[in-house]
């Protein structure tokens, strides 16, 4: 039913502008499209990142959206790390500088403005 049908991630914010700020700028997503001041649309890749506001922003407690950046990881890692972005650290996980580590995969995750979790990964 709905294999054949492109998804994309959608994300809860409590401040349209400053989540717009963060995914636009910070990120580097293209704004698509804003409907009504509170919803807002970016390409990322073959799909879409939708942000919305919600009352129930930052309650999830697990990955939000996930990228697979392959090779870029490590350059996507310094330039977030230059626009003073904190990244998470977890236990029981090896990592160099802000990158967990385990064997060839690689791994990265932040917290957008309102607590989402955002990963990164090289697969």
């Amino acid at each position: 039913m709905l294999k054949d049908h492109a998804s994309s991630a959608i994300v809860a914010v409590s401040d349209i502008d400053r989540a717009r700020a963060f995914y636009r700028d910070t990120l580097g997503l293209e704004l698509e499209s804003e409907m009504g001041g509170h919803v807002l649309v970016f390409r990322t890749g073959a799909t879409h990142l939708v942000v919305y506001r919600s009352e129930f922003a930052g309650t999830n407690k697990a990955n939000a959206v996930v990228w697979g950046v392959g090779d870029d990881i490590e350059a996507i890692a310094a330039d977030l790390k230059a626009k003073g972005v904190a990244f998470e650290h977890y236990d029981g996980m090896d990592w160099k500088g802000d990158i967990h580590v385990d064997g060839d995969m690689k791994l990265v995750w932040i917290k957008d403005p309102d607590g989402n979790i955002l990963h990164f990964n090289n697969i």
